[in-house]
């Protein structure tokens, strides 16, 4: 079985974003870039489906810019077999929709025939979590997201995802669809010989018109701005004092 991966690059998850002045967008300039950290549990299972004799190969995907080739590299230098790139933007600012994405997805599933795709359930950017829904719709896939445990048995797979007040676990037939969430493992360091292995693995560089896809957005960002900043607390001296405050401010 054949496993296909989509990853993303986003801005690092440990890096505290800045709004631009004007309000137009994220401030990227000289910020750390990463793997989304949700694709980076997706590549980890792969490995782990493939360490486990359920996989013969994993082919990780990434849609954007030429700088996404990074990313692919930390995913084949985690174990990932061969990568490819769909060039779909030059600016490092313009985020491809999750609809063109599927699109292009489904297209690099008809040409790899996996018998699994694992995504992120969603991007830390845009946390728009539609991606691996859209493509299970285009495909006719089954599909199991918010995956917190995954067993591949035969030509089924059994899926823990995390609903509204507890665990409910899903059968689907393979080929399917499966987006995770972040209690499914903890995703392993490349070491530094599979680092420079990785700078041999095969990467295939492609563009959205290969595939016939258009990117243009369908939607436009009117403005972009910070929460509003946390108020300072207030020290009351007893519960009566406590009760009047809430009670000035609604809360009761």
């Amino acid at each position: 079985m054949k496993v296909l991966v989509p990853v993303k690059r986003v801005i690092d998850y440990n890096v505290k974003v800045r709004v631009k002045a004007d309000g137009s967008g994220v401030d990227l300039a000289n910020v750390k870039m990463s793997m989304n950290p949700f694709d980076e549990i997706a590549v980890e299972e792969a490995i782990r489906l493939k360490e486990a004799g359920k996989a013969e190969e994993i082919v990780v995907v990434s849609i954007g810019v030429k700088q996404a080739q990074e990313t692919l590299r930390t995913a084949l230098a985690m174990g990932a077999d061969r990568a490819i790139l769909v060039v779909a933007a030059d600016d490092v600012h313009q985020d491809i929709e999750p609809l063109a994405v599927a699109k292009i997805l489904a297209k690099i599933v008809e040409e790899e025939q996996p018998g699994i795709v694992l995504a992120g359930k969603q991007a830390i950017d845009n946390d728009m979590n539609a991606t691996g829904q859209m493509l299970s719709a285009l495909l006719g896939w089954s599909q199991g997201t918010f995956a917190s445990e995954l067993n591949v048995e035969g030509d089924h797979a059994l899926v823990t995802r995390e609903v509204d007040g507890g665990l409910q676990t899903i059968k689907v037939k393979m080929p399917a669809i499966i987006t995770v969430d972040l209690r499914l493992n903890e995703p392993r360091y490349a070491s530094l010989p599979n680092i420079m292995k990785a700078k041999k693995k095969p990467l295939d560089e492609k563009t959205a018109a290969d595939y016939g896809v258009d990117v243009s957005p369908r939607l436009e960002i009117v403005k972009t701005e910070e929460p509003p900043a946390r108020a300072a607390g207030i020290v009351v001296g007893s519960v009566d004092e406590l009760v009047a405050k809430l009670k000035e401010a609604g809360a009761v």
